[in-house]
């Protein structure tokens, strides 16, 4: 099976551009992207994603947040941090539009900037959450997909043109990007939800950059 292309720094910013100036619900589009690149989150946990993941109950931010076992792809809690301000800035403007169209609205408008805590963070273009498909694995294990957001991504990669890429691209980006940084791949591990340090081994084995320095001190 292809691996998920991993996505330069230039085709990610040409990626977001394009989202920003193209097709309906822009702001919603370049946050999802922004999320899912910023945090290496599944696209179904991301579907699943309470505002009260995101914002406190006075509307502030809820840095040191976490997904819950109930949301996470392995049902099991992992932390998630909300402390890139370029993940944080998009998400915002995308609120703000939220709250202007009156998308998942609370009768509390003191509390969590007037939104619904329960309602999901990221909401379809008519204000509504998105459809998760379920289906048991054979040994009894509930999976989820949406494959309305999956298409979504898709499409974002394709308009930008970017041939292949879906939001787990967004994942091992992520991961690469932490290890060429330096980051302990234990702590990359706790990040993704892995349950094995081999899972992460695989989105970042073959990095591309890492293979071309092999190559170009060869002779």
């Amino acid at each position: 099976m292809a691996r998920t292309p991993y996505i330069e720094d230039a085709r990610l910013k040409h990626l977001l551009k394009v989202s920003a100036i193209s097709g309906e619900s822009r702001e919603r589009n370049v946050a999802l992207l922004m999320v899912i690149y910023g945090t290496g989150m599944m696209l179904t946990e991301v579907a699943r994603l309470p505002v009260s993941a995101h914002l406190k109950g006075d509307g502030s931010l809820l840095e040191k947040s976490r997904i819950a076992e109930e949301i996470a792809y392995n049902g099991k809690e992992r932390p998630l941090w909300w402390s890139n301000i370029k993940v944080v800035n998009a998400i915002d403007k995308y609120l703000t539009y939220r709250i202007e169209n009156g998308h998942g609205l609370t009768t509390r408008k003191a509390a969590y900037r007037g939104l619904d805590p329960e309602s999901p963070l990221f909401l379809t273009g008519d204000g509504k959450p998105y459809r998760l498909m379920t289906r048991k694995t054979p040994t009894g294990a509930v999976s989820y997909s949406c494959d309305s957001l999956s298409q979504l991504f898709r499409k974002l990669h394709a308009q930008a043109g970017i041939e292949g890429a879906s939001a787990m691209s967004g994942r091992r980006t992520f991961a690469v990007r932490l290890y060429r940084l330096g980051f302990d791949l234990r702590h990359i591990n706790e990040l993704l939800g892995h349950e094995t340090l081999t899972a992460t081994k695989r989105l970042i084995d073959a990095d591309p950059v890492r293979i071309g320095a092999i190559v170009a001190g060869v002779i």
